[in-house]
């Protein structure tokens, strides 16, 4: 476990020492304010314009505003993993560091999870610019603060499940453009997969779908806590650091 925080350390310093982590959370508030300040908009003008004509009937803020918002962060996701990940090992390939760290007394699986786990954490610390546009609502409104909570669960299994992937492919390249445009790919495959049963029903269809990233996630930003969802994420983060694993297993028998 020690190893692992001096790797997800080192990767934290990494990442703030350069502009990388500012310059995605300066992208992500922008664009995750600017969901957050139409969402509210949307609200309150149907909200006005349902007491002027007499019919006034309670709004849920969570349903208007949380929900919508929790879905279009999601879709930010995609664009701010693969910058996140595709550092992670193409840079240590670039720059020749791999082989000290195939040849060191490290474990593979140490090494994979401070790096991953540091890729989380600042994914984290994003996610957590968006909780303070949220922390708003509750100066001029009561919405529900549980399915806020199981959203934002849901965000961090969803983020956790492509750091994943994006950790695999950044082992199989060393051009950080190449990881940064394959990543990109593979999370935009398992966002659309679901796509397909719009026009077929059959049982490869259903299986697709159960492997997009959307249908798992929409129940917690629903505020549903399903077990199976969360299993479902689990076991992308487990395969993606397995193969991760097989990955440097080769990097460390070839060096």
């Amino acid at each position: 476990m020690k190893n692992i925080w001096i790797i997800c350390r080192k990767e934290l310093r990494s990442y703030f020492a350069s502009p990388i982590a500012y310059g995605l959370m300066a992208f992500f508030a922008a664009i995750a304010g600017y969901f957050f300040y139409v969402a509210t908009a949307i609200f309150v003008t149907r909200g006005l314009e349902s007491q002027m004509m007499g019919r006034g009937f309670p709004m849920d803020v969570n349903e208007w505003v949380v929900r919508p918002v929790l879905m279009n962060i999601s879709v930010i996701g995609l664009f701010l993993i693969p910058m996140i990940t595709m550092r992670l090992f193409a840079e240590e390939k670039r720059s020749g560091t791999i082989e000290l760290l195939a040849t060191s007394p490290v474990r593979d699986s140490e090494i994979i999870l401070g790096k991953w786990l540091a890729a989380l954490i600042l994914y984290t610390c994003i996610l957590a610019i968006s909780a303070l546009n949220i922390a708003l609502l509750f100066l001029y409104g009561k919405p529900d603060w549980r399915p806020i909570l199981v959203g934002y669960l849901g965000l961090l299994l969803q983020g956790g499940a492509l750091l994943a992937i994006g950790t695999f492919i950044s082992t199989t390249t060393r051009n950080q453009i190449i990881a940064g445009t394959a990543t990109f790919a593979a999370c935009l495959l398992l966002w659309v997969f679901d796509w397909i049963t719009a026009y077929e029903t059959t049982t490869w269809a259903k299986v697709m779908s159960y492997l997009s990233v959307v249908t798992h996630f929409e129940p917690f930003a629903k505020g549903v806590l399903d077990s199976k969802h969360a299993i479902y994420y689990l076991s992308v983060i487990f395969f993606g650091l397995f193969l991760t694993a097989r990955s440097m297993e080769s990097l460390r028998w070839r060096a």
